[in-house]
């Protein structure tokens, strides 16, 4: 039975290293340091996301529908895996107005979210 990866000692909670791989097959065993990839970190819930978006091929409309879920929740979940891999989401308090136009365009926001982000921009 194979267990999922874990990436952060239970002890300690530092992350782990990677110190030994064996084939199934010939039984083969290599012993060394290896490091584990900025995914390893992320949850299952997290690697789940990704996929669906992936297979949207980055189009948030389309992960909106796929989950159920809102244009703002969608970018939330985003800046959040975002985070989690070491990056700055650079999250800006100033709404761009022409993008909240462009994104209602391209219909990847509702008429309704649209105006919810504009509302943000004035409060």
């Amino acid at each position: 039975m194979a267990y999922p990866l874990i990436s952060d000692c239970p002890v300690c909670g530092q992350q782990l290293k990677i110190t030994k791989l064996a084939c199934t097959h010939c039984h083969t065993v290599i012993e060394n340091e290896f490091e584990l990839s900025n995914f390893a970190s992320l949850g299952k819930e997290q690697l789940d996301f990704i996929e669906i978006f992936l297979k949207c091929r980055g189009n948030i409309k389309e992960v909106e529908k796929e989950l159920g879920i809102s244009y703002p929740t969608v970018r939330g979940k985003l800046d959040d895996i975002i985070s989690s891999l070491g990056y700055s989401t650079n999250k800006k308090t100033d709404i761009d107005r022409n993008k909240v136009i462009s994104m209602l365009e391209k219909d990847e926001i509702t008429p309704d979210e649209a105006i919810k982000l504009l509302n943000k921009e004035e409060s």
